[in-house]
């Protein structure tokens, strides 16, 4: 007897996650449907047009507006930024350069200091990442 596999599949939301893209701003058929793992590597191999748009011009989910804008989700979410920005909003917030934007941007530069020199510190002892230290 053999049996059949089900193609592995997945929530729209999930899906736009992975592809980096902001859910509400998909086509219908994408939100209402469901995404089998082999159309999610056909989406990231053949982007459809709507796809790269998406990518170009937003609007774009939290994670990727943080990393557009080089600060953390946490450092959006003390702004107060809470919705999908457009990449013509991020260009103006980076144009106006405002001073929540600034502080976020050195805090995060901090958080990447530290952890840079954490990495640099196991390593000079010879500690394996992911292990506890003795």
């Amino acid at each position: 007897m053999k049996s059949h596999q089900t193609p592995q599949t997945m929530k729209p939301a999930t899906a736009a996650k992975k592809l980096g893209v902001y859910l509400e701003a998909t086509p219908t058929e994408f939100q209402e449907g469901v995404v089998s793992r082999t159309e999610l590597n056909a989406l990231q191999a053949d982007p459809p047009e709507w796809l790269l748009e998406l990518r170009r011009n937003g609007p774009h989910p939290r994670p990727v507006v943080a990393a557009k804008l080089g600060v953390s989700i946490s450092g959006l979410a003390r702004a107060g930024v809470t919705e999908a920005l457009t990449t013509e909003q991020i260009d103006a917030l980076k144009e106006e350069s405002p001073e929540w934007l600034q502080r976020e941007r050195a805090t995060q530069a901090e958080v990447r200091k530290e952890a840079v020199r954490i990495k640099e510190k196991n390593a000079e002892r010879g500690e394996q990442p992911g292990r506890p230290n003795s």
